[in-house]
C-alpha cells in the first residue's frame, strides 16, 4: 500500500498550474483527473455516473420536444418541484466533491504557500461555477413551490382522476373578479366581475360580463344573506359590496365559514345562483397587482380607437397600435374618464382575450421567478393543487377556441331592476348555443371585423333604430368602444375586440 501510494506521488502532474489544468479538465468531465491518477474504477465510475446523467437529461429534452407547455406542466406539480431540487442539490454536491478530490490527488507534495492560495482561489471559483446553476434550479423549484401552495388551495375530498379531471363535465365554469382595494378606502370591491364558461374539449368559451352596480341580486335559499335580504328585493346594495358585506361578518353571512376566503366563495355561490350557472371556481386578482402579472408576461398588443384618459397626471392613452406594459395595461381595463362603467367592461373582456392569445410561454419560462412572485402577491383562488396542471392545459385550449361575450349591462339589462330570470334564460341560451353549434360542426357566426380605427356608420339601417340607438338616442348604429356588446345574444370577441 505505502509503495502504490509512494507511484501515485511520482506519477503526480509536476507544478501547480497542471494540477489545476487536470481539475479544471474535471468541470467538463468529471472523473479524468482520477483516470490519469491511475485510480481506474473511481475514475470510470464517476465518468459513467456522469454520461448517464447526461444521458438522462438528452432524453427528457427529447421528450418535452420544444413544447413549452409541457414544460410548464412540470413546473406546477409539487412531486416534480421536490425532485428537481433534490437532485440539483445532490448533483450539485457530489460534483464539487469530486473537482475538490480532483486537486487533491494532482496537486505538487510541495509547494509555494502563494500557489497554495492561488489553487484554493481557483478551485473555490470552480465550486462557485458549478454551484450557480443549481442553485437556479432549486431557487426555481422553490419559487413554483411556494406560489402553488401560497396561491392554490389544498386539495379537499377525493383526488382528481388524471384521466377524467372534469368528472364527466362538459363545461368548467369560473368566476373571475378583480378585487380594488385602497389605502383610500375601507376593505375592498369587486368592481370587476366576470364568469368564464369554458368547454373542456374545445376550449370555446363565454364571458358573462357582471356590472358592479346591478342591483337586487338574490341569494341561495337557505343562506343567512337570504334571510337578511329576501326576495324580491334582494341585496340592498350594490353587487361589487357583496364581498366586503360578508368578509365584515363571515361567521355570520358565509356561506361556507371555514372557507379559505369566505367571501369570495360567497360571492361565487351567489352569483351562480343568480345567472343560473354552476360556478366551479373563483379567481380574486388584486387590480393593483395586476399590471406586475402582464410585466411578467412581457406587456400585450392593443388597438385603441378612442383616446383612454388615465392615470393622475393625465397621461392619455392615444389611438393607434400600442404595446402596453403593465401599469399602461391597468388603465386600459380600469378607466371610466369620459367613458362608463359599461365601456370599461367591454374592454376588460377584450384584455381577457389579449392575453389568452398573446401570452408566450417562452417568455412565461424566462420570466417564471417575476412571474411566479407577482402572482403569489396578487391572486387568490379556490382552485385546488391537483387541477392546476389540468387548468393549465385548459388554457392551452381556451387560447386557441373562440371567445364569445355577453355583458349583461345596458340595454338588455335594466342593472336597477335587473329581471333575473330574464338573464338566467340568457345565460343558458348563450352557452347552449355555444354548445349546439359544437355538436353540429357548424361555423362559429363571427360578425365582419371592424377596420381598426374605422368609425361607424351614421345611419341607423333601413328597418328602423338598432337597439343602441333606442338606448342612447345616439345616431351611431353601435358603440364605438372596443368590447362593447349590445344585445342579449353573446357576440364574438374576434368581432367586438380590434
Amino acid at each position: 500500500m505505502a509503495e502504490e501510494r509512494a507511484q501515485r506521488r511520482r506519477e503526480r502532474p509536476r507544478g501547480t498550474g497542471r494540477a489545476l489544468l487536470w481539475t479544471v479538465a474535471s468541470v467538463p468531465v468529471p472523473g479524468i483527473a482520477h483516470l490519469r491518477m491511475g485510480r481506474r474504477w473511481a475514475g470510470g465510475t464517476i465518468l459513467g455516473c456522469y454520461l448517464l446523467a447526461l444521458g438522462a437529461l438528452a432524453a427528457l429534452a427529447v421528450h418535452l420536444g420544444g413544447d413549452l407547455r409541457l414544460s410548464m406542466r412540470f413546473l406546477v406539480q409539487e412531486r416534480w418541484l421536490i425532485a428537481a431540487g433534490a437532485a440539483a442539490f445532490v448533483v450539485c454536491v457530489l460534483w464539487m466533491t469530486v473537482v475538490v478530490h480532483a486537486y487533491v490527488i494532482t496537486r505538487p507534495p510541495r509547494a509555494h504557500w502563494s500557489r497554495r492560495w492561488t489553487a484554493a482561489l481557483v478551485v473555490t471559483a470552480l465550486c462557485v461555477a458549478i454551484a450557480a446553476p443549481a442553485a437556479a434550479v432549486m431557487r426555481t423549484a422553490h419559487t413554483a413551490y411556494d406560489a402553488l401552495s401560497s396561491v392554490f388551495s389544498a386539495d379537499r375530498g377525493r383526488p382528481v382522476d388524471a384521466a377524467d379531471p372534469w368528472e364527466g363535465r362538459d363545461r368548467v365554469n369560473v368566476l373571475l373578479l378583480g378585487g380594488d382595494a385602497g389605502d383610500n378606502r375601507y376593505g375592498m370591491r369587486t368592481d370587476s366581475m366576470m364568469v368564464a364558461s369554458i368547454d373542456v374539449e374545445y376550449g370555446d368559451t363565454v364571458l358573462v360580463g357582471l356590472p358592479r352596480n346591478l342591483e337586487n341580486v338574490p341569494f341561495p335559499e337557505g343562506t343567512a344573506l337570504a334571510e337578511r335580504y329576501p326576495e324580491p328585493h334582494g341585496f340592498d346594495d350594490l353587487l361589487n359590496e357583496v364581498y366586503q358585506t360578508v368578509a365584515d361578518d363571515p361567521v355570520t353571512l358565509a356561506i361556507d365559514p371555514v372557507a379559505e376566503d369566505p367571501a369570495a366563495d360567497t360571492l361565487r355561490r351567489t352569483i351562480g345562483y343568480a345567472i343560473g350557472v354552476d360556478i366551479d371556481h373563483y379567481a380574486l386578482i388584486d387590480m393593483r397587482g395586476f399590471q406586475d402579472l402582464i410585466d411578467a408576461i412581457g406587456g400585450i398588443d392593443v388597438y385603441i380607437d378612442e383616446p383612454i384618459p388615465y392615470g393622475l397626471e393625465g397621461d392619455v392613452l392615444e389611438p393607434g397600435p400600442h404595446h402596453l406594459n403593465g401599469y399602461e395595461a391597468l388603465w386600459y381595463g380600469r378607466s371610466r374618464v369620459n367613458s362608463d362603467d359599461y365601456t370599461r367592461m367591454g374592454r376588460q373582456g377584450c384584455l381577457i382575450k389579449y392575453v389568452a392569445e398573446q401570452a408566450d410561454p417562452a417568455r412565461v419560462l424566462t420570466s417564471f421567478q417575476e412571474l411566479a412572485g407577482a402572482t403569489k402577491r396578487t391572486l387568490r383562488t379556490d382552485i385546488p393543487q391537483s387541477r392546476v396542471m389540468h387548468f393549465v392545459d385548459l388554457a392551452e385550449l381556451v387560447g386557441e377556441g373562440t371567445m364569445r361575450s355577453l355583458q349583461l349591462s345596458p340595454p338588455q339589462v335594466n342593472t336597477a331592476y335587473p329581471d333575473w330570470a330574464e338573464i338566467r334564460a340568457m345565460v343558458g341560451e348563450a352557452i347552449q348555443e355555444q354548445e349546439d353549434a359544437q355538436r353540429t360542426g357548424a361555423p362559429d357566426e363571427t360578425d365582419a371585423l371592424p377596420t381598426p380605427g374605422a368609425s361607424p356608420s351614421p345611419s341607423a339601417p333601413d328597418d328602423g333604430p338598432t337597439e343602441w340607438q333606442e338606448y342612447t338616442g345616439l345616431p351611431e348604429p353601435s358603440p364605438s368602444t372596443p368590447g362593447r356588446q349590445v344585445g342579449d345574444e353573446a357576440t364574438p370577441l374576434d368581432a367586438l375586440c380590434p
